[in-house]
């Protein structure tokens, strides 16, 4: 029999428009590298800087701490074309309190058009359905763009400091409501 997990981190997360494609470690590898394998479909600009540096902390993460599951990384996929045009994920297990932290980002040609959103809020239904009990993100206090992303996706401006704006989503965990 197959072993459930296994399928689990193999199955993208889809959205209406995008496919949210888990990480695994030669097409980390091929991203932390900005070099394409044969059968990669990247979008102009894609790696950019930000998924080269998240796809080489997931192979830490691998590394250190094996499979990160159900908190991984992905590709951001456009279904209408199968280009992969970002990158999304967590930055590793949920911490003691039960909320796992976010990242997100797109190449420039594909920004402003409601993507970003679509795949955070994937991320945000994957997270709570994993038991999660929330979620958090930053951005820089200049980053509208990021800023009104977070907000879109359900996420609640909790706090601010002199470089950043502090984004949090809360759910009450499966186990505490029943």
């Amino acid at each position: 029999m197959s072993d459930p997990q296994a399928e689990d981190t193999a199955a993208p997360l889809p959205t209406e428009r995008l496919l949210l494609r888990p990480l695994d470690p030669p097409l980390a590898r091929r991203i932390a590298a900005g070099t394409a394998g044969p059968g990669d479909r990247w979008g102009p600009g894609y790696p950019g800087p930000a998924d080269r540096s998240g796809a080489a902390r997931f192979l830490e993460v691998l590394a250190g701490h094996g499979n990160p599951w159900p908190y991984g990384a992905y590709e951001i996929e456009r279904r209408a074309d199968g280009l992969a045009i970002g990158g999304a994920g967590f930055h590793g297990p949920a911490d003691a309190h039960g909320r796992v932290s976010i990242g997100y980002g797109l190449i420039p040609a594909v920004r402003g058009l409601g993507f970003a959103a679509e795949a955070l809020r994937a991320l945000l239904e994957h997270a709570r359905s994993h038991g999660a009990a929330g979620a958090d993100g930053d951005t820089d206090l200049a980053n509208v763009a990021s800023q009104r992303v977070m907000a879109a996706a359900g996420m609640t401006l909790v706090r601010e400091d002199d470089r950043l704006r502090y984004y949090a989503a809360t759910w009450a965990r499966a186990a505490e409501s029943s």
